[in-house]
């Protein structure tokens, strides 16, 4: 199954999305959250992300999902070439259809593609 993670500037943040997300697509979903630094304040930490995605990784891929700014850059510092991927997605929406998607057993691409189609879900 692939595995999802969630990457926050609040460590918060990232545990509700990630919980809202497995309460979604299922329990044995892998969704972790990696918010917030080392010492439990605002920002990214590489070693947060790098323990998340060993907690999550099955064998056929990581997703990770971050929020905005310089956790992308820190996300994209982790990425391994159709291995671990960086989603360009909105954080809640993307989670959740990709959670869904990894949870009914899809393939990296097809998380991937179910969490970038959420930029097109419309609320009204």
């Amino acid at each position: 199954m692939v595995g999802i993670v969630l990457v926050a500037h609040s460590a918060g943040l990232a545990a509700e999305a990630a919980a809202l997300a497995r309460g979604i697509a299922g329990p044995g979903t892998p969704v972790a959250a990696a918010g917030g630094t080392d010492d439990g304040g605002l920002g990214t930490s590489v070693d947060l992300i790098e323990a998340a995605l060993r907690d999550v990784d099955q064998g056929d891929g990581v997703l990770l999902i971050p929020d905005l700014g310089s956790s992308v850059l820190t996300a994209r510092l982790l990425e391994e070439d159709g291995r671990v991927v960086v989603a360009d997605v909105p954080f809640v929406e993307g989670a959740i259809a990709a959670a869904v998607a990894a949870g009914a057993g899809a393939a990296l691409a097809d998380v991937l593609e179910a969490a970038e189609e959420a930029r097109a879900y419309r609320k009204l």
